[in-house]
């Protein structure tokens, strides 16, 4: 999963990028400002946007409303120091998601988070499940037919946004885009790497593979 966090104080945006980063094991993107943060939603797909109101340059309201006036349907967690019930109407009437008061908990914040990208996914549970394998977003467990199966945390990363499109074909770029922050390096073969990991680990503790490649498509994670 990847996020993006509109955040113009520098500590706030750095504190929710590494609690995103080591509580939910997302990948991050940030943007200080309003006009590098619309330019960063237009031109990559994030699972979620954290977006702040009070931004410089453009401010938060109209960031989301120019990101649904173009057609970007990533959720949008609005962060607010104002909660009058008008307000939080007009943020919903224009396309946010949810929102959370400023002061908020970290906690709160990640549960919400998590909860947006499950709705956006069409996945209402905390616990995704494809034929016999089952992974707990809160936990990060993932296991097969009961029995647990030890993942490492990019591993992990792999099965749960493959959980969250069961069904539909996954590209190779489209993997690495929702896996990377915007400056990581990306190799061509590490998501080949990944994927035989996890059939390997999965092999023998289900009936059936789940993990299907399409020759010059992606994959498909399905019964």
């Amino acid at each position: 999963m990847k996020a993006l966090v509109i955040e113009d104080e520098r500590r706030l945006a750095e504190n929710v990028a590494h609690s995103l980063r080591e509580m939910a094991g997302y990948a991050v993107d940030l943007a200080l400002d309003g006009e590098d943060g619309l330019f960063m939603a237009q031109e990559n797909s994030y699972d979620l946007i954290i977006l702040d109101l009070m931004l410089p340059v453009i401010d938060g309201y109209e960031v989301l409303k120019q990101l649904r006036r173009r057609g970007k349907h990533s959720p949008v967690l609005v962060l607010t120091a104002r909660d009058e019930k008008e307000w939080i109407i007009k943020l919903l009437n224009a396309g946010a998601d949810d929102f959370v008061s400023k002061p908020f908990d970290l906690g709160e914040l990640i549960a919400r988070a998590k909860a947006l990208i499950r709705r956006g996914s069409g996945h209402g549970d905390a616990v995704l499940r494809v034929g016999g394998m089952e992974v707990n977003t809160i936990t990060h467990q993932v296991s097969c037919l009961g029995k647990p199966i030890e993942l490492t945390a990019m591993e992990y990363r792999v099965v749960e946004y493959l959980a969250h499109r069961a069904g539909a074909v996954v590209s190779k770029s489209e993997l690495l885009e929702h896996l990377y922050d915007y400056n990581w390096e990306k190799f061509s073969n590490v998501i080949e790497v990944y994927i035989s990991s996890l059939r390997r680990k999965m092999e023998g503790n289900l009936p059936v593979p789940l993990i299907h490649t399409l020759r010059g498509q992606g994959y498909v994670l399905r019964e």
